[in-house]
Formats: structure tokens, sequence, C-alpha cells
């Protein structure tokens, strides 16, 4: 028997109630209580056992994925493979190469990096070309508050008195922006994310507004997120660095814009893409003026993966973290974000796993 072949992976949904301060965000017209994704449980027939995660809009959604393509396929087959996932994303690409099967495959992806880190006995870092930094610093990225300069500044205040030293915006105005300067001083970085606000010709103004309070950075001002031509063109004429990522349908997308210089930073998130993926994304960025700063907006494998890949990639950048108050706070005890920093861990594989309810699908239900 292999002691490699892959003996089961399942998808075990999670949806952290969460809170920030008021009343609770919409996402897709409805309010948003939760923040959710999936793990990902691969188990080999040497009993180990490895972790990723998955984004998750639909939980029933995913969990079919999961039992009729994603598994079957998987079953049985050497996790030590390195053409096992691309065999699969192959053999899946007339399901779409974006949207849930990619995120489904990103979660497996992640699993399978633990695992291959936890077989060699390193840390992940170690797989990803090794660790250039032992923490890394972690900014606090609040959800949206509609403007509201009152609670805008009392949240980002609260962010720095707890030690985060940037703070990033999901606002769509020069109004809210200004509100978080105020509070923040001159000093602090500020990121503002518009999730795809505006239309090319509208982008300009709107962001001209913003350029007397200093923005870090403008997160996906345009839509659709992945029309490189008139990002590039914005980028050339706004005066203000512009990431985007996230959103973009692929990593080919995303390395188009990288060659082309189309924006400052990119950002690729794990969960959506995999790991494999925004690794090579990151090493796509060396020699140029893009910089890879992958999006965090999630708290399980993903986020450790992505304090590896961060730790671990050429250049230095931040940690996004959503600032809220969770119902549970996955790794709170072993990779925690302490005074705005997380310490990068150096156990096999991602560091650490899941903790015993979050296995046990505590917060996974979706009967709501």
């Amino acid at each position: 028997m292999k002691h490699d072949i892959i003996r089961s992976v399942t998808c075990i949904p999670m949806r952290l109630p969460f809170h920030h301060w008021t009343d609770p965000p919409l996402f897709a017209g409805r309010p948003r209580t939760t923040l959710d994704s999936a793990l990902v449980r691969l188990e080999t027939q040497d009993g180990v056992v490895a972790w990723g995660e998955s984004y998750c809009v639909e939980p029933r959604a995913l969990l079919a994925i999961f039992e009729t393509l994603i598994a079957p396929l998987a079953k049985d087959k050497p996790a030590s493979d390195p053409m096992l996932l691309p065999s699969m994303q192959r053999t899946l690409h007339n399901l779409g190469r974006s949207g849930p099967v990619v995120h489904a495959l990103a979660g497996l992806d992640i699993a399978l990096w633990d695992w291959r880190a936890k077989r060699a006995g390193v840390p992940l870092h170690e797989l990803l070309g090794g660790k250039r930094r032992d923490r890394v610093r972690a900014y606090a990225s609040l959800l949206q508050y509609y403007d509201d300069a009152e609670l805008l500044d009392a949240v980002s205040t609260r962010a720095l008195q707890e030690g985060y030293a940037e703070i990033k915006l999901h606002e769509r105005s020069a109004e809210a922006l200004s509100a978080v300067r105020r509070a923040a001083g001159p000093r602090t970085p500020i990121m503002v994310d518009t999730n795809c606000a505006w239309l090319p010709d509208e982008a300009p103004g709107a962001i001209e507004a913003m350029r007397e309070h200093d923005p870090f950075w403008i997160e996906e001002p345009l839509w659709p997120p992945e029309d490189g031509r008139a990002l590039a063109r914005l980028q050339a004429s706004c005066g203000v660095p512009l990431a985007v990522g996230e959103n973009a349908s692929s990593a080919h997308a995303l390395k188009e814009m990288i060659d082309e210089e189309s924006v400052r930073y990119v950002q690729p998130s794990v969960i959506k893409l995999g790991l494999s993926a925004a690794r090579d994304i990151a090493r796509h960025c060396q020699g140029t003026a893009v910089v890879c700063a992958p999006q965090v907006a999630f708290f399980g494998p993903g986020y450790l993966a992505s304090l590896h890949l961060i730790a671990a990639q050429e250049r230095e950048v931040s940690l996004e973290r959503l600032y809220v108050r969770l119902a549970h706070t996955p790794y709170q005890q072993t990779v925690p974000i302490q005074d705005g920093w997380a310490q990068v861990p150096d156990a096999p594989g991602l560091g650490a796993d899941p903790e015993p309810e979050l296995v046990a699908g505590r917060f996974g239900s979706f009967s709501s």
C-alpha cells in the first residue's frame, strides 16, 4: 500500500458570526451576519491529515461540488503527484475558469501544500523558497460603514489603539477617507477598497477627490475588474497606486496585468485561486514595478497559507486582517495577531490545525 494515496477529501463549511459595532453590512443585497469559507480536510492512507480552505458563498453548492467532483477525482490518487491538481483543473475546465469549482480546487491545493510540508517535516515557507522574515505586519481591514464619519472615526481609533499601524477602508467617497485620515493622522497608511465601484469614465474624478487625503492605494476601482487596459490608463493618469486581483477571473489575467504593469499591486486570493497560483504570481512580480500583496479576508488555513507566502516572497507587504469581533477566532491561541503583527509559524505544514469545534462543524450551519 502506498502511504501517500488519498483516502478522503471532505468539505466542512465554516460560517463565523461576527460583529463590527453597527448594523450588519449588506452582501448580495442581504444583511451579512457571518464570514463564510469552508475547511478542506485531506487524509492519506498513512493517516496524515492536511487542511485547506475554499471561498464559499453558498455552502450547499460547495458541498455538492466536493462530493460529486473533487473527492471522486482526488480519491485513490497520490498526494505527492505534482500533476494531480493540474490534471484536475484540466478535467474540470469546461465547468468554468472561475467560480465555485475553481474555489474548491483552490482549497484542495492549499491542503496538498500542507500535506507535502507535513510529510517533509518542515514549515510551509520552506517549500515556498524559505522564510525571509520572522513576523509580518497586519493591517486592519474595516468592513463597510457607508460613509458614517462617526463610526469610521471610532472603529479606526479602536484598531490603532490595538496596535494596528495601517488601515483599509471598504468605502467609496472622499468624505469617508477624510474622516479616517483625521482619526489616524498624516503618517498612517490608509488603503481604500471600492469593490469595483466605478466605470472607467467615473473613476478619475472620484480618485482625484480622494488624493488630498493621501490614500496608500485604491483597490479594485473599476468594473469589470479584469479590464487591464482600462486599469493601465487609469494608473497612468490618476497619480495614486492601484491594486487589483481578488476578483480578477484568473491567474493568467493577473500575470498579464503584471507584464503590462497595469497596476502597482496585485492581490491574489489563495482561497479563490490556490496557493500554487498565488506563489507563481508573486514570482512573476520579481523584476517588475508590481508588488504581490495577497488578499486575505478570511481566517482559516488560507490565512496561514497567505502568511507563509508573504513571509517567503521577495518584497515585504502587510497581511490583511478583517477588523471585526468573531464568535470564534481560528488560530487565536496558535497563530494569533498581536499588536498588529503575526509571527510566522515554524511547525510542520501550515503551522497549526483548525480547532476541534471548527473540525466538528460547529460553525457550519446554513439553514438560514
